[in-house]
C-alpha cells in the first residue's frame, strides 16, 4: 500500500484546514515564519496519515468497547439464575455453603471463596484445575446462602468475576481471540489514538475562531466542523483510554512496569507467610495446610472458613471479600476486598489457619502512588469504578470515537474529486520547522518510541517508505521534495 496516495483527514483528530487551503499548495519557506506556521503542516501530515492508516484498528477498539462497556448489565441479565436468589432470614456459615458447592462440584481444588456480597446475591465458590476449564479461568459454583441450594456454575475469569459473556467480548476487545498475537491490535491503536487525538486539538485551537463553526456551514466545511468540535470535547477521554489501554499492553506495559519497580511503586501484596522463609505473595491453590471446612488437615488443625472470615470482619474487611486458602503448610489465608466501584475496597489481611490470627494487615491507603493511580486508571478503564455512570461513559466515549473516524473518512472522500479521495499532503514540511523546535521534537519522538514500541516501530516504518515513495516520486520529476515528513 502506498502512503502517498491519501490525502487529508483523519480518523480520529480534531482539526483540519478549510478546503480552499487544503488545496493550495504549501508555502515555500521563509525566515520571518513563527515556529506554529512552520510545524502546522507537520503535525497536519502526521494526524491525517496517523488517522487513516490507525483508524480500522481504533474502529474495531470502539466497536468492541462499546459491547464491553454493556456487556456489565448483559451478564446481570443473562445470568441472573445463578446471580440472585429471594432474600432469606439467616445465611449459612460459609464452610456449609461451601460443603454444598463441593457436594456438587468435587472436582478441582478451592482456589477462592466469595461470600454472598449482598442480600439477596449468591455465594460464589471458585474451583482451579478443572478438565475443560483453561488454565487462567475458574469454575465458579454459585450457592444460594440461605439455602445451600447450588444454583449452577459458569466459568469465570479475572478478578472483577467475569463470566462467558463478558469474558467472550472482553477477548474481542483485547485480542480478536486470536490470543497473545491479537493483543498487537489493541495495543498499537492505544499506542496510537493520543498522537491523533492530540494532533487534531492542536490543528484545531491553531484554526481562527470563524472556521471552527458548525451552524451555517455545508459539504466538507460542515464535516470538518462537526469532526473537530466532537474531538475537543472527547479529547481528555481519548487521552485516559490511550493512557490506561497502554499500562496492562505487551509491551508499553512491560516498560511501565520497569518504571514503576525502579520507583518502587510497585502493588504491594499482604505477606501470607506464616513460618520462616514463608512466601509473600497472594495465591491460590488446594489446601494442603488444612481444609477450608475446620477438619483435621494433613498438618494440623484448620480453624475453617468461618473463623478466617470473622477475624478479617473484625479488622475492618467489609463485603465484597474474597478468601484465598493457604497454597501449602507454610502459608496462610488470604481474605481481601474485592470491590473496585468508588469507593474502593482493597484492604487485605492474612490469617493463620492454626489459630486464626491476623498475620498480617494491607491497607489500600498505605499503597504507593503510582499504584493507586494505576488500579483507578484500570477500574475506571474497564468500567468498574463508577459502576453504571462508567459504563455509559465509555459507551458514550466509544460511539464518539466511531463518529470521528466515519466523519475522517467522510472529509478525506469529500476533498477528492468524483469517486475519487484526496490528494496526498506534500511531503518535505520537516524543512520549514526550526532546528531549535525540530531537535527537541525529533528526540522526544524517538524516547517515545522507545518505550511505546508500537508507536515508534510504526512510525519508522512509515518514514522508511515514505522517503522511497518520494525519492522515486522526485526521480521521475513529479516532486521537489523529497525528505518525508
Amino acid at each position: 500500500m502506498s502512503v502517498t496516495s491519501a490525502s487529508r483527514t483523519s480518523g480520529d483528530g480534531s482539526g483540519d484546514t478549510p478546503a480552499d487551503s487544503q488545496e493550495a499548495p504549501e508555502p515555500q519557506p521563509s525566515a520571518d515564519r513563527s515556529a506554529w506556521a512552520s510545524l502546522r503542516p507537520l503535525v497536519l501530515r502526521l494526524h491525517f496519515y496517523a488517522g487513516v492508516l490507525v483508524a480500522p484498528f481504533l474502529l474495531v477498539a470502539a466497536a468492541t468497547g462499546f459491547l464491553y462497556a454493556c456487556s456489565f448489565q448483559a451478564e446481570k441479565i443473562v445470568y441472573s439464575h445463578e446471580l440472585r436468589v429471594p432474600v432469606g432470614k439467616n445465611e449459612l456459615p460459609i464452610s456449609q455453603q461451601v460443603a454444598a458447592a463441593r457436594k456438587a462440584h468435587p472436582e478441582g481444588t478451592i482456589s477462592a471463596v466469595r461470600p454472598s456480597p449482598e442480600d439477596g446475591a449468591t455465594t460464589r465458590v471458585l474451583l482451579s484445575g478443572v478438565k475443560g476449564i483453561e488454565a487462567d479461568h475458574t469454575l465458579a459454583v454459585f450457592v444460594n446462602p440461605y439455602t445451600g441450594e447450588v444454583r449452577g456454575a459458569l466459568e469465570q475469569y479475572g478478578s472483577t468475576g467475569a463470566l462467558p459473556l463478558r469474558t467472550w467480548i472482553d477477548d474481542l476487545h483485547r485480542d480478536l481471540h486470536l490470543g497473545e498475537p491479537g493483543r498487537l491490535y489493541s495495543e498499537f491503536a492505544a499506542s496510537w489514538l493520543w498522537v491523533i487525538a492530540g494532533g487534531g486539538l492542536v490543528l484545531w485551537f491553531g484554526r481562527r475562531r470563524a472556521q471552527r463553526k458548525v451552524r451555517g456551514t455545508t459539504g466538507r466545511r460542515r464535516t470538518l466542523s462537526v469532526h473537530g468540535s466532537v474531538g475537543v470535547w472527547v479529547a481528555a477521554g481519548l487521552f485516559f483510554l490511550s493512557a490506561t489501554g497502554l499500562t496492562w499492553s505487551t509491551y508499553a506495559g512491560a516498560n511501565i512496569d520497569d518504571l514503576r519497580t525502579s520507583l518502587g511503586h510497585t502493588t504491594p501484596t499482604v505477606s501470607a507467610g506464616v513460618a520462616a522463609g514463608g512466601e509473600h505473595a497472594e495465591h491460590g491453590g488446594g489446601t494442603a495446610g488444612g481444609t477450608v471446612d475446620g477438619t483435621q488437615g494433613a498438618t494440623g488443625t484448620d480453624v475453617g472458613l468461618d473463623a478466617v472470615l470473622k477475624a478479617a470482619r473484625a479488622e475492618g474487611l467489609s463485603n465484597p471479600v474474597e478468601i484465598i486458602p493457604p497454597a501449602d503448610a507454610s502459608t496462610a489465608y488470604v481474605v481481601k476486598q474485592i470491590q473496585r466501584s468508588w469507593p474502593e475496597k482493597q484492604d487485605s489481611v492474612a490469617v493463620d489457619p492454626a489459630t486464626g490470627k491476623v498475620t498480617d494487615v494491607l491497607r489500600f491507603d498505605d499503597y504507593p502512588l503510582l499504584a493507586k493511580l494505576t488500579r483507578w486508571g484500570i477500574d475506571a478503564h474497564t468500567g468498574v469504578l463508577f459502576g453504571i455512570v462508567n459504563q455509559l461513559a465509555l459507551a458514550a466515549l466509544a460511539c464518539c470515537l466511531i463518529l470521528l473516524i466515519v466523519y475522517g473518512y467522510r472529509m478525506w472522500w469529500q476533498r477528492g474529486r468524483g469517486s475519487a479521495f484526496g490528494r496526498p499532503l506534500p511531503r518535505g514540511a520537516w524543512q520549514d520547522v526550526p532546528p531549535y523546535v525540530l531537535v527537541p521534537l525529533i528526540a522526544a519522538i524517538a524516547t517515545l518510541g522507545y518505550f511505546v514500541p508500537l508507536l515508534g516501530i510504526p512510525l519508522a516504518v512509515f518514514l522508511a517508505v515514505d522517503i522511497v515513495l518520494g525519492e522515486i516520486a522526485y526521480r521521475r520529476g513529479k516532486r521537489t521534495y523529497t525528505t518525508a515528513a
